[in-house]
């Protein structure tokens, strides 16, 4: 049961990339605008971008975000769909956002509920859920 005193998951976005080298310089440029811009969004708490120590041409943005719904609604920003998304839509075709249910920082511990609506998997884009459908619990 949905717990108000539980504090909501954060979330973080992991997208990977596939870089050429010839394409590196390019791709490192572009990734810097695309944060630049998500970092201007309600939500938005912090990002990086990494390169494999092993794959010399694997890239990875992670975003990290105070909950789903801050991130549902960047994408839907028009600076977001006009600049960063595609960008964006190069990534590797996988699942990249999750909820962080538990965390440990500094040697203290963080249990959050889930964002998502226990009918998120079943409700389409466009179909009303029910007036309130309390969160998964982790």
């Amino acid at each position: 049961m949905f717990d108000p005193t539980v504090p909501v998951a954060p979330l973080v976005v992991v997208s990977r990339f596939r870089v050429p080298p010839e394409q590196a310089d390019r791709f490192a440029t572009d990734a810097r605008a695309a944060i630049e811009i998500l970092a201007g969004c309600s939500g938005f708490l912090r990002a990086s971008l990494g390169q494999s120590t092993d794959e010399t041409e694997l890239r990875v943005i992670v975003t990290e975000w105070d909950q789903v719904g801050s991130y549902r609604r960047a994408l839907s920003r028009y600076e977001v769909k006009a600049a960063a998304v595609p960008f964006l839509s190069h990534a590797i075709d996988e699942p990249s956002a999750y909820e962080i249910v538990h965390a440990l920082t500094d040697g203290a511990t963080t249990s959050s509920t889930s964002g998502l609506a226990a009918d998120a998997a079943s409700i389409g884009l466009g179909q009303a859920a029910g007036p309130m459908v309390p969160p998964v619990t982790a």
